[in-house]
């Protein structure tokens, strides 16, 4: 999983992290050259010799299944997302089991018609409920479905069944691993376990750095009560305690209606475009200029983000060099604490609010 990036790792010295002896290792590299990887084929090496690794490991077979049908899931769902890159995409959760006349039926097929008419494409668990609305409303052509086997309960809605952009997953991991990799927003509607679960692993991932900061709206029908008993619950109990922080309420929104809602999600990427990490430097991407007098205005706001130095606004940095669709972009670039990323939040809201260089 990405920590905190739009497409990229964090960018650390090349090592490389798996090897045999030099004249294995030499076999391998030109088994992968004889193949024709043209992209990172040290990586594809890397892979190749830990596979091989596992054969003196005394595995046992479970355990190598496991890899292996991992390995094919990730390869196979990359495939499948590949040609549709360059569209941003949000992910709708919910419960299977809301009924197709129910209200928060109706919000969750209107919320993905909207996001569809600003372009975006949506991805859902593929099920029925919550999934089956939100793929109703965006379409078969831009619609995605992730679904999981499971002994009940769950199949493919009439939407997506049969499309080339639904994809059966074997493994929880998986699945949850291509909803957070794939996607530009998350949308949450009232569900059960399941819901509850995508829900907090999507906001633990934020708050800890190991997914990118993206928004994240909360919906109910018209006068549901859903989320602000949710949020009761947050308040009372988990910050009351201690186990969260006040910061973290920033990583998400509870939004009365399907305008709101879009309006969060665009409005995310009004300005700010993406972020990576280039070393211990945070590189913010931004889709227009700032001029110096609102860069001033974030060094001051945000003065406890930053561990030395200063935010700058600069060219992109060489190390950014393999993302090429987006080298003509601005960047503000500063080296932070590893902390607060509720505050990193607030940070990409300045940055879409500020003045634009004329």
């Amino acid at each position: 999983m990405e920590d905190f990036t739009a497409g990229a790792t964090h960018d650390q010295p090349s090592h490389r992290q798996s090897s045999i002896d030099p004249p294995f290792d030499a076999r391998v590299r030109q088994l992968v050259a004889d193949w024709g990887a043209e992209k990172s084929p040290e990586l594809i090496e890397e892979m190749i010799v830990t596979a091989l690794k596992m054969a003196g490991d005394k595995m046992g077979t479970a355990d190598l299944k496991l890899i292996s049908r991992t390995l094919k899931e990730l390869r196979y769902s990359a495939e499948v997302f590949a040609p549709y890159r360059d569209f941003r995409k949000v992910v709708v959760f919910g419960s299977a089991r809301t009924s197709a006349g129910a209200p928060e039926f109706q919000v969750a097929e209107e919320f993905a018609r909207q996001m569809v008419e600003h372009n975006y494409m949506v991805i859902t668990g593929g099920g029925d409920g919550i999934m089956d609305a939100a793929q109703r409303g965006a379409g078969r052509e831009r619609s995605f479905g992730l679904n999981i086997r499971l002994p009940f309960e769950q199949h493919a809605n009439q939407i997506i069944e049969g499309d080339r952009k639904l994809i059966n997953f074997n493994y929880f991991f998986t699945r949850k691993l291509n909803f957070v990799k794939q996607t530009h927003a998350f949308a949450l509607f009232p569900g059960g376990f399941g819901t509850m679960d995508e829900a907090f692993e999507v906001l633990t991932l934020m708050q800890t750095g190991k997914a990118r900061i993206i928004p994240v709206v909360l919906l109910d029908r018209p006068e549901g009560t859903y989320w602000e008993k949710w949020m009761k619950f947050l308040t009372e109990h988990l910050l009351k305690l201690g186990f969260i922080a006040p910061e973290d309420f920033y990583l998400f929104k509870i939004v009365h209606n399907v305008s709101e809602a879009v309006e969060e999600i665009v409005q995310f990427y009004k300005i700010y475009h993406s972020a990576r990490w280039v070393g211990a430097q945070l590189v913010i991407r931004i889709c227009h200029p700032l001029s110096n007098a609102a860069v001033a205005e974030l060094n001051e706001k945000f003065a406890d983000l930053v561990w030395t130095g200063q935010i700058v606004q600069g060219s992109a940095l060489r190390q950014e060099k393999n993302e090429p669709e987006i080298w003509q972009l601005r960047r503000l670039i500063f080296t932070p604490h590893r902390r607060s990323f509720g505050r990193f939040r607030q940070l990409i809201d300045a940055i879409n609010i500020a003045a634009s260089e004329s």
